[in-house]
Order: C-alpha cells, then sequence, then structure tokens
C-alpha cells in the first residue's frame, strides 16, 4: 500500500512541475503589448516625446535669452489618472523626470512630497548632526516652471473588438506669472480582438 501512495505522490509531483509557467527575459526596451492597456511602453515613449517637444518649442530660448543663459528650473506637480485603467503614474512620472535630466536642457528640483522628506532630514540634522557636515535650510533652489498633466482614455467596444484611445496631455506654466508656456497632447490607439482582450 505506502508503495502505491508513493507512486501516486511522484506522480502528482511530476505533474505539478509540468504545468509550472515559463518565465523567458526580455529586452526592458522592447515593445510588448499583452492586454492592449497602458503599458510600460507607453510610458517611455509618450515621456520621451512629449519632453522633446516641450523643450524645441519657442518658449525655451526666450526664457533662455531672459535669465541670460541659464537653463530653466522645472518642478513636476500633479500628474492626474482619469483614464477608465488603474495605471500607476508615478512611473510616467519618472519617466519624464529622466528626459528632462538627461536633455541636459533644464535643471530639475524635487516635488512636494520629496521636498518635505529632504526638509525632515534638515530638520533632523539641525539637531543630529556635527557642525561641520550638516546642511543649513533655506538653501533650496525655486522652480522657474511647473509641469502638470492628466492621462485620459475612451473605450469603444463592439462584439469581438475593442478600440481603447488614450490622450496625455501636459502644461507647462510659469510659477511666477501663472503664465502657460506651452501645452502639448499625445494620442495613442489600440485595436484589440477578442482573443487578445484580458479585462
Amino acid at each position: 500500500m505506502s508503495k502505491l501512495w508513493i507512486l501516486c505522490l511522484c506522480a502528482c509531483m511530476v505533474a505539478f512541475v509540468g504545468c509550472g509557467k515559463k518565465v523567458t527575459r526580455i529586452d526592458e526596451n522592447s515593445t510588448t503589448d499583452l492586454s492592449g492597456a497602458w503599458n510600460d511602453t507607453d510610458s517611455r515613449l509618450v515621456a520621451d516625446e512629449m519632453i522633446t517637444d516641450c523643450l524645441n518649442r519657442p518658449w525655451y530660448q526666450t526664457m533662455i535669452q531672459q535669465k541670460n543663459g541659464i537653463v530653466p528650473t522645472v518642478v513636476i506637480g500633479k500628474v492626474r489618472n482619469k483614464s477608465h485603467e488603474h495605471i500607476n503614474v508615478e512611473t510616467f512620472i519618472k519617466d519624464m523626470e529622466r528626459a528632462l535630466i538627461n536633455s541636459g536642457k533644464a535643471d530639475f528640483v524635487a516635488n512636494a512630497e520629496e521636498r518635505a522628506e529632504l526638509r525632515s532630514e534638515l530638520a533632523s540634522q539641525a539637531g543630529n548632526a556635527t557642525e561641520e557636515t550638516r546642511k543649513d535650510a533655506g538653501q533650496e533652489i525655486g522652480a522657474d516652471l511647473m509641469l502638470t498633466g492628466t492621462l485620459n482614455s475612451i473605450v469603444d467596444q463592439e462584439g469581438d473588438e475593442q478600440v481603447i484611445y488614450y490622450q496625455v496631455d501636459l502644461e507647462l506654466t510659469d510659477i511666477q506669472s501663472h503664465r502657460k508656456v506651452w501645452v502639448g497632447d499625445k494620442k495613442i490607439k489600440k485595436y484589440i480582438s477578442r482573443n487578445s482582450v484580458k479585462m
């Protein structure tokens, strides 16, 4: 009886191992669309394209002249997800930060949440760090411009077919005057047939 039980157990283990999933690593820059939903490729490509467009518009040279050749300082404000999907906008924000910093055309300062954490660290240093190593409060660089935006979507479905339309709208606003210096948008449309829809 015990031999039969051992054989059954071995057979179950082989079947379980045979049903395991296979994981294959792919290039992080490859275009992969499994569900048709907003993904890392959309985030990266939209951020790169929109930041490039933003920094190549007339406002940029005008501001460089006004600042005597000093590049503008930018902070990213709220980017709101108003689409039908749960989208982690933090990934999109980080993609925009990377594109801004790597362009060499703008300085970049921490956002409000990050500044609060840094100020807490400064307060901690004031009472705990040595005089030679502590950093002084009141030395922050003020941003010239704030980048904000929204991510919207429209879903059109009929029978076995579905089209998802995304629109990303970004605005760059002068913090001193509240004047909008650049408004940009990027549209993405995806056609999905039923055999690829996973919702």
